[in-house]
C-alpha cells in the first residue's frame, strides 16, 4: 500500500472578551442564560442601521498580532461582506475581513500563520426542539477572531500544541477566556493527503481537501485528523476520489461525516462593507501597538524559559505554573513575599505546591483547578514556606498546615503574622531540649535493638530512632534536636 503525508492548516475562531458587541452597544456575556436577551436592531440586523466598530476588539487583535511577531496592518484595514444565508444570520452576510486582515504573517510554537482577521459571531441555532429549530441571538455580533494557519502542519500532535499555545496566548492576553467546552473557541482542520516521495515528504500537487467543522475540544481535533487521515486513505487506495467538503465530526462514533459541499472563497461573493470605514490604525492613538505592547503581559513562552532558567524547574514543573494564568500570578506573588533571591524557599516552595497544595485542590475541584488557587493566599503559603525552609516547621507540619488552611482559608488568611498563626494552630516544630530528652529517653528504652544497632556502627538504626521520636511528637518535634539528643544519650548510656 501507498504510504501518504497528511498536510493539515487550521482555522480557529475565538470569541473576545469585551464589554459590548462588535458592532453595538449591547452587552457581550457569553453567560447569559435568558435567550435574546442582549439585542438591538443592530445584531439582529435589522434595514438601516449602522455598525460602529468596536476599539476594545480590534486592539485585542493588535495585541495578539504582536505576540506572534506578525505584521500590523497600521496604514490600512477593512471590513468585508461574506454572503451566506443560514437563520442564524438575518443580514444575509456576516461582517468580516478578507483582503485586508488585520494582522498577516507569525507563528506560533512553530508553525506560521496566514493572517489574523476580526468578525462578527453568528447566532446560535438550536436543532433539538421538537420539530422546530430556535435562534438565539445573544451571540450574534460577538467580536470573533479568525485566525488562519499555513498549510505547514503534517500530525495531529502539532496541530493540537498550536490550539493549546493559542488558547494560553489569549487567555495570558486577557483577550478571551476560550473554553472550548462553551463554544469560546471553535477550531476547524482542513486535511488532505499526498503519496510519500522518496524523501519522505510529501509528491506536489496537495491532495485534495477536506474541512472538520466546529471541533470542541483538543481531544476531538487528534482523533478527527487521525480517522480522517486513515478514511482519505481507504478511498483512495479502493480507486475513489477524496470530494472537497465540509464534515463533522461525531465524538460517540470517533468518526467524521459529510455536511456540505465546501464553499471557495469567490462563492461568499467578498466586497468591502459600504458602511465601515476603511481604519488606519496611526491615526487612532489608542490602538498603537508600541503602547499596546507596553501592557502587555510576560508571554508563556518566555515563562517557561525564565522559570526553567531562575528556578530550575522540569517540563512538568514549568507546565503547571505556566499552564494557566492564575497559576502564574500565584506563584509570582509567592517568589514576591518569598524574596527572589531566596532560591532554597522558593525550590521548597515548588516541591510543597506541586506534592500537597495541587493534590489538596485536585481532590476538591478535580482537574480543573485553577480558580481555586487563591484559597489560600500566597502571602500565607510564603510565612509557611518560610518557617520550612528555617527549620521551624517539619515536612510533616507543612503538611498539616496546607490542609487546615485550605478548609479554614479565611480565619487564616485575616491572620497579619503568619508564623505568629503557625504557631497559635501548633504547626510550628518543637526545639525545646527539655521536652524532646524525655521523648528520647522513652524511645531508647522502647528500642533496645535499633540502640544495639546503632552503638554497632549501623547509621541506618539511628534514622529509625528519630522517626519514632517524630512519631511520638506527632510529627512536631525537631529532627536535628531528636539527632543530637539520641546521640549524646546513646553514647552515654
Amino acid at each position: 500500500m501507498t504510504e501518504y503525508v497528511p498536510t493539515i492548516g487550521l482555522e480557529i475562531h475565538a470569541e473576545l472578551r469585551t464589554k459590548s458587541k462588535m458592532f453595538c452597544g449591547c452587552k457581550n456575556n457569553p453567560d447569559e442564560t435568558l435567550p435574546n436577551a442582549n439585542t438591538c436592531p443592530i445584531c439582529l440586523g435589522h434595514p438601516g442601521t449602522l455598525p460602529v466598530l468596536n476599539k476594545e476588539a480590534i486592539a485585542h487583535v493588535i495585541k495578539i498580532g504582536t505576540a506572534v511577531n506578525g505584521s500590523i496592518a497600521r496604514d490600512f484595514t477593512e471590513w468585508d461582506r461574506k454572503h451566506y444565508f443560514y437563520p442564524d444570520i438575518p443580514k444575509g452576510y456576516q461582517i468580516s475581513q478578507y483582503k485586508y486582515p488585520l494582522v498577516k504573517g507569525g507563528s506560533i510554537a512553530g508553525v506560521e500563520i496566514t493572517r489574523i482577521h476580526l468578525e462578527e459571531d453568528t447566532a446560535k441555532s438550536t436543532h433539538d426542539k421538537g420539530e422546530k429549530s430556535l435562534v438565539d441571538f445573544n451571540r450574534s455580533g460577538v467580536p470573533l477572531m479568525e485566525l488562519v494557519t499555513e498549510p505547514v502542519i503534517y500530525d495531529a500532535k502539532t496541530a493540537v500544541n498550536f490550539a493549546k499555545e493559542l488558547q494560553l496566548l489569549l487567555r495570558y492576553l486577557g483577550a478571551g477566556d476560550a473554553n472550548l467546552e462553551k463554544g469560546e473557541m471553535r477550531i476547524e482542520v482542513n486535511i488532505s493527503i499526498s503519496p510519500k516521495g522518496a524523501d519522505g515528504k510529501r509528491t506536489l500537487p496537495f491532495g485534495t481537501k477536506t474541512e472538520i467543522k466546529n471541533l470542541n475540544s483538543f481531544k476531538a481535533v487528534e482523533k478527527s485528523i487521525l480517522y480522517e487521515i486513515e478514511r482519505q486513505t481507504a478511498v483512495i487506495e479502493n480507486g475513489g476520489k477524496v470530494a472537497q467538503e465540509t464534515r463533522g465530526w461525531d465524538d460517540s462514533t470517533g468518526t467524521t461525516f459529510s455536511q456540505r459541499a465546501k464553499e471557495s472563497s469567490h462563492d461568499y461573493r467578498y466586497y468591502p462593507d459600504p458602511d465601515i470605514p476603511k481604519l488606519s490604525i496611526n491615526n487612532v492613538s489608542e490602538l498603537n501597538p508600541e503602547n499596546l505592547a507596553k501592557n502587555m503581559p510576560e508571554l508563556p513562552w518566555n515563562l517557561r524559559s525564565r522559570y526553567a532558567k531562575d528556578f530550575e524547574m522540569t517540563e512538568k514543573e514549568v507546565e503547571v505554573f505556566v499552564g494557566s494564568p492564575v497559576a502564574t500570578k500565584y506563584f509570582e506573588e509567592f517568589v514576591k513575599k518569598t524574596g527572589n533571591e531566596n532560591k532554597k524557599a522558593i525550590r521548597l516552595g515548588i516541591n510543597y505546591f506541586l506534592s500537597e497544595y495541587v493534590g489538596l485542590l485536585k481532590k476538591d475541584q478535580g482537574e480543573n483547578y485553577e480558580d481555586s488557587i487563591f484559597t489560600v493566599l500566597p502571602s500565607v503559603f510564603a510565612g509557611v514556606i518560610l518557617c520550612a525552609s528555617s527549620g521551624k516547621m517539619s515536612s510533616r507540619g507543612v503538611k498539616d498546615f496546607l490542609a487546615y488552611a485550605y478548609k479554614n482559608f479565611t480565619q487564616v488568611n485575616e491572620e497579619k503574622d503568619i508564623e505568629s498563626a503557625i504557631s497559635k494552630l501548633g504547626f510550628i516544630q518543637n526545639h525545646d531540649t527539655g521536652e524532646l530528652e524525655k521523648v528520647v529517653l522513652e524511645v531508647i528504652a522502647e528500642n533496645s535493638g535499633p540502640v544495639g544497632d546503632f552503638k554497632a556502627g549501623k547509621a541506618v538504626a539511628l534514622q529509625f530512632l528519630i522517626g519514632q521520636g517524630m512519631k511520638k511528637t506527632k510529627g512536631k518535634g525537631s529532627p536535628e534536636v531528636l539527632k543530637e539528643l539520641f546521640i549524646k544519650n546513646i553514647q552515654n548510656s
